[in-house]
């Protein structure tokens, strides 16, 4: 019986440890179907803090510590990126189509739940610059059916973790405000309004360049950064108009905002690593790098990106919240003008 006891004993205390041991990291297991890459990135505000080896025939499993609960990026390439909350303890299944990144994802497993929450609340909100285009009426209207949207599927999702739904409520309060006054600012920059201005942004051909650089001219100015996914997948499109218009009196511009923060801390490892990808990309146009300077980012209450602004040749506004380059829309307005 003795004998007995401690065996049980034994086994308890197994039991138990293995139990504690699985809450100090992070499982993460899946299968990509179609992929070509051969590792998964998983990164933080302060880069890269684990790679995964992807498996001939699309499957990977590996664990992780995490170095704080938080909404980390999955990503095989620059282009291919979905978000990821992770928590230690937590045992994740990732299942899709890597040719279809991110939408056609199936996540599964404990703690799950919190990822599909994030995924399902980022599909809501559509185009911010259609909304801050509305007028005042149906602008109202439009914020208080999206606060609906979001409290509901706030609620409609269960088990959720604590540490998401503080950070989801006080996003969503702070995304809200941002549109009204945004809304506000920008009755004030509307069109037809004289421009903010950038002076001394650094020039990947060399020298500096601000906005009055470009006056006689109409200015299609795109904000962007090479970390950001959807700025990325504009640039095919941008390269397109940039072409077509090419000997109109149009210049396009886009505008690197590439700060120290994704970049370990160094402003110059953040310029190198916007030089490196505009010669990566091949990118087209004036390319600048704002560096330090965020006047321009902050007069255009500018929260999101990638955001593109037209200025005429008088370095007035003619839309503070222009089409995207892949928006038909761009090319109608530009027609109109050029």
């Amino acid at each position: 019986m003795k004998k007995l006891s401690l065996a049980l004993f034994g086994l308890l205390m197994i039991a138990s440890c293995s139990k504690e041991h699985s809450k100090e990291y992070v499982s993460l297991s899946g299968k990509l179907e179609n992929n070509k890459d051969s590792i998964i990135s998983i990164s933080g505000r302060k880069g890269v803090f684990k790679t995964i080896a992807i498996n001939k025939d699309g499957s990977f499993k590996d664990t992780l510590k995490v170095p704080k609960v938080d909404i980390y990026t999955f990503q095989t390439s620059r282009e291919k990126r979905a978000p990821l909350y992770l928590k230690n303890g937590f045992d994740i299944t990732i299942k899709g189509d890597a040719e279809k990144f991110m939408t056609s994802f199936e996540y599964s497993g404990s703690g799950s739940n919190n990822t599909n929450f994030i995924v399902a609340q980022s599909k809501i909100l559509g185009n911010p610059a259609d909304i801050l285009a509305l007028e005042e009426e149906a602008f109202a209207a439009k914020m208080s059916l999206l606060k609906k949207e979001y409290d509901s599927i706030l609620f409609s999702y269960k088990s959720l973790d604590s540490s998401l739904v503080d950070m989801a409520t006080k996003q969503n309060e702070q995304m809200f405000a941002y549109f009204h006054k945004t809304y506000e600012n920008n009755k004030k920059m509307g069109k037809g309004k004289p421009s903010p201005k950038f002076e001394g942004y650094v020039d990947i051909k060399g020298g500096k360049k601000s906005l009055d650089s470009f006056k006689g001219k109409y200015v299609y100015i795109d904000v962007w950064a090479t970390w950001c996914g959807p700025c990325i997948r504009e640039i095919p499109s941008l390269k397109n108009i940039e072409k077509e218009y090419h000997n109109k009196n149009i210049e396009f511009v886009s505008i690197s905002t590439d700060e120290s923060r994704r970049s370990g801390g160094s402003w110059e490892a953040a310029e190198k690593k916007w030089r490196d990808f505009v010669k990566e990309k091949q990118m087209t146009g004036v390319q600048l790098w704002s560096g330090q300077d965020f006047s321009f980012q902050q007069a255009y209450q500018i929260a999101g990106i990638p955001r593109f602004i037209l200025i005429d040749p008088k370095g007035n506004i003619v839309d503070a919240n222009a089409p995207r380059p892949s928006d038909p829309r761009l090319k109608t307005l530009l027609n109109s003008l050029l």
